[in-house]
């Protein structure tokens, strides 16, 4: 018996709408490539070069709570 799995694609909920009222903003110079962030995102809105795509992140600040060095920061979304 074969066992399926299937791979996260991008977004898997869709894009992001206008409601989202928090972003995350990551600072480079913090960030030690640990990819905690990437691995906790639940939109695979992080890629593994640590770039965040806001058309599929929603704002929910998992990466920012998880990353051990305090790289990411939650910065209200400005009006769009």
């Amino acid at each position: 018996m074969e066992c399926l799995i299937s791979r996260p694609s991008e977004g898997a909920a869709g894009r992001t709408g206008l409601w989202r009222t928090f972003k995350p903003v990551l600072n480079r110079e913090k960030c030690n490539r640990c990819l905690t962030c990437w691995l906790y995102c639940p939109e695979n809105a992080i890629d593994r070069e640590i770039n965040i795509n806001y058309d599929y992140c929603k704002g929910c600040g998992i990466c920012a709570n998880v990353c051990v060095k305090g790289a990411i920061q939650m910065v209200r979304e400005e009006s769009r």
